[in-house]
């Protein structure tokens, strides 16, 4: 009788999946950090400096990882949130970068599958007045034909051609009087946040000491003028961490301080161009997609894009010349955007509706002059004569390739070859989660499964041995305050502005809830962490302070 053949566990399914979560103790953390001696030291957390942790850990390198503030504080919590290959770059002529991110698009959809989904992007036409006109449309078709050649066809649907009711259908709020038709494409979306803490996470899985809160205040040379290490300021502790070859992946930070020697010149000039997001309630414009808006008298053309129960709408490309480390969207910026959405929508939305903001700089490398919106989105990578490795520009697209070559180059340094598997190396969480099964079913499971993949049970473990933490967190918010346990325990954050900025973006999502909800968040850090009842109420009471000059900056209030 012939039977069936007998079917073996997936190796690289089974590696990535665990019975207990993986317990980051940032005690344990920075004493490895004092205590090893490393082959790669990143200075940086945001997405390229994770990936690039990620990538030499997979290389089989000792690595750490420092970053000042938190895991993707800076640009890499502020982004657009996609991921995508840019249809403008076609339009700068840049179809080999266009090609290489949708190529790196579809990585990302497979090793990051429960973090990073389809988006769907709508382009009106518009008789007049509109991103495109009637005139225009035919060749904007020949720019989405050449996209998906280019590799939008990997997403498994090609660009469609809207008529105006099936515009309506995806935003029945856009104004119609002027409206022909339009073009829907598709891309991807990601929590950028979430997605740098779990490549990093990811990083710690396979080796990598990975820490936040830890300020950089020097890279060190040995006598011989080479780079041999940094001084770390962490938790009122000097480190003095050695390591063979130091990577700046600090993004537009580099415009302040590069790590070179003092008195040495600049190789690379930095220009941020800061960008700005402000979430509105979704019922205000009730989009299932992302929506590319005109705005009157501009050049420039906006976008709103659905996120949960708000939608979020932004712009991108303003030279920026002040403190990297207080970027916030001002009223000015604010009347732009909504100028853009009242024309654009039938409804209206005033500034008291908004719920939340944020606002970053993307690390352009150019000199000054001209528009940023006209210059190259490629990155660069440096090797200074002392072995100090430099990477800046790029995308979170592209992120991945970007920490592949860098860590090329730090192999240059080091004398050393070995492979890059970060090609087909799935994230904590992304092996064997089926995202169309799970997001089905609809309810908590769906909520943790977008957020933790196969990790949800780990955070359900947690509700079960203790029902009570079922209770939501953020008036408001799906996330529970077992998810905060969980952050706490598993996603190293340490403050009240870890929890609620990044591990479940309610400073974005509900700004003013997320205040009300900071002293219970402060309850969880101090049970979980044995912080002092002085050390919690600061937390709470500098996480008030910040989100109050947020709004009132936003509102015109203060500058």
């Amino acid at each position: 009788m012939m039977g069936f053949p007998s079917r073996s566990a997936n190796r690289e399914r089974a590696a990535m999946t665990r019975v207990e979560p993986l317990r980051l103790v940032r005690s344990e953390q920075l004493d490895r950090l004092e205590s090893e001696a490393f082959d790669i030291l990143i200075v940086g957390g945001g997405v390229t400096g994770a990936y690039a942790a990620l990538d030499a850990s997979l290389r089989g390198y000792r690595v750490a990882l420092v970053e000042k503030n938190d895991f993707a504080s800076g640009t890499s919590s502020k982004s657009s949130k996609m991921v995508h290959g840019g249809l403008r770059y076609i339009e700068q002529g840049n179809l080999g970068l266009v090609r290489h991110s949708l190529l790196e698009r579809q990585r990302l959809r497979r090793n990051a599958r429960h973090l990073v989904q389809r988006l769907p992007f709508l382009f009106p036409v518009m008789e007049r007045d509109g991103v495109f006109d009637k005139r225009l449309a035919k060749a904007f078709e020949g720019l989405l034909w050449t996209y998906d050649l280019a590799g939008g066809w990997r997403e498994g649907i090609l660009h469609q051609k809207l008529t105006k009711a099936e515009v309506l259908s995806h935003c029945p709020t856009f104004n119609d009087e002027h409206l022909k038709g339009g073009f829907l494409y598709f891309d991807a979306r990601v929590d950028d946040a979430r997605l740098t803490l779990n490549i990093a996470r990811t990083a710690a899985f396979h080796g990598a000491v990975v820490t936040n809160h830890a300020l950089v205040t020097e890279i060190t040379r040995h006598a011989s003028g080479k780079v041999d290490g940094a001084i770390i300021q962490a938790d009122g502790r000097e480190i003095r961490a050695r390591a063979d070859v130091v990577i700046m992946a600090t993004g537009v930070w580099l415009r302040d301080w590069t790590g070179g020697r003092k008195g040495e010149q600049k190789t690379l000039n930095i220009r941020p161009a800061k960008g700005v997001h402000v979430a509105i309630p979704w019922l205000k414009i009730r989009n299932d997609c992302t929506v590319t808006i005109p705005v009157p008298g501009r050049s420039r053309r906006a976008t709103i894009t659905r996120w949960g129960n708000v939608s979020y709408l932004g712009t991108t490309d303003e030279d920026y010349e002040g403190d990297l480390d207080n970027v916030m969207c001002t009223r000015q910026e604010l009347d732009f955007l909504l100028e853009g959405a009242r024309s654009a929508l039938k409804t209206d939305i005033a500034p008291e509706d908004v719920v939340g903001s944020i606002a970053g700089c993307r690390p352009l490398v150019a000199p000054p002059g001209g528009k940023t919106l006209e210059v190259r989105r490629d990155h660069h990578i440096h090797i200074a004569g002392d072995g100090l490795v430099t990477i800046v520009g790029g995308k979170l697209t592209t992120s991945r390739h970007m920490a592949e070559q860098t860590v090329d180059a730090a192999q240059k340094v080091l004398g050393k070859r070995a492979k890059c598997r970060t090609k087909s190396a799935f994230l904590l969480g992304a092996a064997g989660y089926d995202p169309q099964a799970i997001v089905a079913s609809g309810g908590m499971s769906a909520h943790l499964g977008e957020r933790y993949g196969t990790e949800a049970r780990f955070v359900s473990d947690i509700l079960q041995a203790d029902p009570a933490l079922a209770r939501p967190i953020v008036e408001g918010l799906p996330h529970s305050e077992a998810e905060i346990v969980y952050a706490v325990r598993h996603e190293m954050a340490g403050t009240v502005d870890d929890v609620l900025s990044r591990r479940i973006r309610a400073r974005l999502m509900a700004r003013d809830a997320s205040a009300q909800a900071a002293p219970r968040v402060a309850q969880i850090l101090q049970a979980e962490l044995g912080l002092s009842g002085q050390a919690v109420a600061q937390q709470v009471s500098d996480y008030l302070a910040a989100v109050a000059l947020e709004k009132s900056v936003l509102m015109g209030e203060a500058t």
